[in-house]
């Protein structure tokens, strides 16, 4: 695994520039023309109430509620589409739909509207990620959006603010937790380079492991085998030899 997997390019900045620009066009729409977008915000278990769950996360009820929302997008989007670009656009339209059905089951009897459940969404599955990866970059970012965002945690609470959607909250904080379990991350996974690492790994199978008991002592598995074969059949034979001796003379003669 190497750093490679992380790359700078223009969806880093594209992104959240441009989906915070739609927010604000659809804030200038209301505020322009005087549409009352409050209507098509999330009411729980109501049928009409369901059309929130798409439209509740561009709909804020002032100025100071969008600024709030606008520059977490801003650092979380980015961070999301820079670490983890394969999973990015699921992780925003599965995180806004399960959020916003989530929050019409368990919530008030109350329009909800805002993109804060999916700032929730954000923050919980690139905390759980990191540390779900245990790539030390990630960690590292997994800490950050804590030391950035830890104080939001209080807020999916009922008895904090009861003026806010602690259900919303709620929503997508469970909701990016949910996604980060099922959308793996194979590119930051360590590469397997011995056996032993491999989740299939069967000591008992494996022929260097036998040579260790169960408290880890050393035993010597090979069995000697022993010669059976007498080693004088190597020298003796039945085989009849007859030898002819015959005598030379030697010397020269002059």
């Amino acid at each position: 695994m190497n750093d490679n997997h992380f790359k700078f390019s223009n969806a880093v900045v594209g992104l959240p520039l441009f989906f915070v620009l739609f927010l604000w066009i659809i804030y200038w729409i209301q505020i322009r023309f005087d549409v009352d977008f409050y209507q098509n915000g999330i009411y729980p278990r109501d049928f009409s109430g369901l059309q929130g769950v798409l439209f509740s996360p561009f709909i804020h009820e002032n100025l100071e509620h969008l600024y709030n929302n606008s520059i977490p997008l801003l650092v979380l989007l980015a961070a999301l589409q820079f670490f983890y670009p394969k999973q990015s656009f699921v992780v925003i339209v599965f995180g806004i739909l399960f959020s916003g059905l989530i929050t019409w089951i368990i919530g008030r009897a109350n329009f909800h509207i805002g993109a804060s459940g999916l700032i929730y969404v954000l923050v919980s599955f690139i905390f759980f990620k990191g540390i779900q990866t245990k790539y030390y970059r990630l960690v590292a970012l997994s800490l950050s959006v804590i030391l950035l965002y830890g104080g939001m945690i209080w807020y999916v609470f009922p008895d904090v603010d009861k003026t806010i959607s602690w259900e919303g909250h709620l929503a997508g904080f469970i909701t990016g937790f949910g996604l980060s379990l099922y959308y793996k991350t194979p590119e930051y996974t360590k590469p397997i380079i011995y056996d032993w690492q491999r989740p299939d790994f069967d000591p008992s199978a494996d022929p260097f492991m036998k040579h260790f008991d169960e408290d880890g002592n050393f035993v010597n598995t090979e069995v000697v085998e022993e010669e059976t074969e007498n080693l004088d059949s190597f020298f003796n034979s039945n085989i009849t030899v007859n030898y002819i001796i015959t005598k030379s003379e030697s010397g020269d003669k002059g």
